[in-house]
């Protein structure tokens, strides 16, 4: 059987070359009109992601997703024009003037987005007939309704799910808060790109007479976080959804680090191809939220999270540049010592090697004891944990720590 894609997000070119080196089969980035413009990579490094992405046999997806106004199409025919010259595999819309305009004038693949709140069999097949190759499911379908929809429309469009990370506490992503909470400023208006993220705000209530009084509404002692949720996590489903005619697994994630890109890739990597066991241990070093299931397998009461706080069991420390006189070449992210034990994160790896760090220096080459300047370089002798014998590191390997 044919696997379905693994589809992952890259918020700048580095990124993107991270999701494909740690297995990511398609990669998905934003341009000039989409929902992360804090992610939206310039035209120069698009031509260089398409171009990179093609040499490794992978395809390219470009969000063209906001929920367009009528000057937006002053420039929108000659952008859509552009990704279509570029070689974009397929842009991710969400509108249906967006769409009309990119059937009529380009040679694109449409991808229908996530924020088009796609529920049922009916709406998709109206989109395939509009001439959409992809449908994006709503995040509120469960499983039986995703079998549904990919039953009704097979043969004529494919499916893709979320399958990991950060979900809207709004409808499919349809939010005003941002817009009123930042009204008294530049309005960050979360349907043209510029969410402000309001849901992860700590409230409190205030009595119009007593401005300086702020009284707790509490859920518990930590606070109150009501419109707060939990990140979707499915590798433990992803044969099901795959037995349901699921083509593309999609992780969330523009605006995450390098280092939550290459290891939740290498993650879902590992359990599509039968390491389900290696996968769950690595998902839960990553930093997140409380995890859940979503919409799949029960109504969405459960997807509220008590505090806005990620979990993190490792932290990491050092991304590896390559091999020189001195020692592997790494940039620092968190502090840590000589003598301390890493593990470090490598794409296709199975099992991550522990290590102890057997010597540091400095960008001078003088040898110091702690790495604890921030994104400073440094220079690194290892050695095996278990047999003080000498361990290699590669480039874009992670180095992290047990917290």
């Amino acid at each position: 059987m044919k696997l379905p894609e693994l589809l992952a997000p890259a918020g700048d070119l580095n990124r993107l070359k991270l999701a494909i080196k740690y297995g990511a089969d398609a990669v998905y980035l934003g341009g000039q009109f989409g929902l992360r413009s804090g992610a939206s990579l310039k035209q120069s490094d698009l031509e260089e992601a398409i171009f990179l992405a093609h040499a490794h046999e992978k395809k390219i997806y470009v969000t063209v997703n906001i929920f367009a106004r009528n000057s937006d199409f002053d420039q929108m025919l000659t952008y859509l024009k552009y990704l279509d010259k570029a070689g974009v595999d397929a842009v991710i819309v969400s509108d249906l003037g967006v769409l009309r305009l990119a059937r009529e004038n380009t040679n694109l693949d449409v991808h229908i987005s996530t924020q088009a709140n796609v529920l049922n069999k009916y709406t998709a097949d109206e989109y395939a007939k509009l001439g959409a190759k992809r449908i994006i499911l709503a995040r509120e379908c469960s499983l039986a309704e995703i079998e549904e929809i990919a039953a009704f429309v097979k043969g004529s469009c494919d499916i893709e799910v979320f399958v990991h990370g950060a979900m809207c506490v709004s409808y499919s992503g349809r939010c005003m808060i941002s817009n009123y909470m930042t009204s008294h400023k530049k309005v960050r208006d979360g349907n043209r790109g510029e969410c402000a993220q309001p849901c992860r705000y700590h409230y409190a209530l205030v009595e119009e007479k007593r401005p300086l009084e702020y009284w707790p509404v509490e859920e518990d002692a930590q606070g109150t976080y009501i419109m707060n949720s939990k990140e979707l996590c499915l590798v433990n489903h992803l044969k099901e959804l795959a037995d349901c005619g699921v083509a593309s697994f999609k992780i969330e994630g523009r605006m995450k680090s390098e280092y939550y890109v290459a290891a939740v890739v290498k993650a879902y990597s590992l359990a599509l191809n039968g390491k389900l066991r290696d996968c769950l241990n690595e998902v839960n070093k990553i930093p997140h939220r409380p995890y859940t299931t979503g919409f799949v397998f029960q109504q969405g009461d459960h997807i509220f999270s008590e505090h806005s706080n990620q979990i993190s069991t490792f932290d990491v420390v050092a991304i590896c540049f390559g091999k020189t006189a001195p020692g592997y070449k790494v940039y620092q992210r968190n502090h840590f010592l000589a003598g301390d034990e890493l593990e470090i994160v490598s794409p296709g790896e199975n099992h991550n090697k522990k290590v102890k760090v057997k010597s540091i220096k400095d960008e001078l080459g003088e040898s110091v004891t702690r790495a604890n300047k921030t994104a400073a370089v440094y220079f690194l002798e290892l050695e095996s944990a278990e047999s003080n014998e000498p361990v290699e590191l590669n480039p874009d390997d992670f180095l992290r720590k047990a917290r």
